[in-house]
């Protein structure tokens, strides 16, 4: 009798693999590609304030608020810029190689759109 039950245990966890029982939502697909594609996935007509090889970066205003959109040539330059702006505080959308940087209801809803990784900066000020 032990056979038979390791057998029907078996069949239950194949068939709860197989149709995805007590596995959660997939996460959004990360958007990825050029500051005016990243912008216009998220309903924006970028306002384009840097424009170099190594930074692109844009005001956008939606109906959700406003905020900045910035993509970079490289992770590493995009890391490093992340490191640094976090320093100011503020909520970081953050895709491969792209960040949209707005207050917390703003950055909620592109994640809908745009998927990515919610980071939190800290503001350090001087008293």
């Amino acid at each position: 009798m032990r056979n038979d039950a390791r057998v029907a245990l078996g069949v239950v966890v194949a068939v709860a693999v197989m149709t995805g029982c007590g596995t959660s939502s997939p996460a959004p697909t990360t958007a990825s590609g050029t500051l005016e594609q990243l912008a216009a996935r998220a309903d924006c007509k970028p306002v384009v304030s840097t424009n170099s090889a190594e930074l692109r970066q844009a005001n956008c205003t939606t109906k959700d608020g406003r905020y900045v959109l910035a993509t970079f040539a490289t992770d590493r330059g995009q890391r490093e810029w992340i490191n640094e702006a976090r320093d100011y505080g503020g909520v970081y959308l953050v895709g491969r190689k792209w960040v949209a940087v707005g207050e917390q209801p703003v950055v909620t809803a592109l994640h809908g759109r745009l998927g990515g990784s919610v980071e939190t900066g800290t503001m350090h000020s001087g008293h």
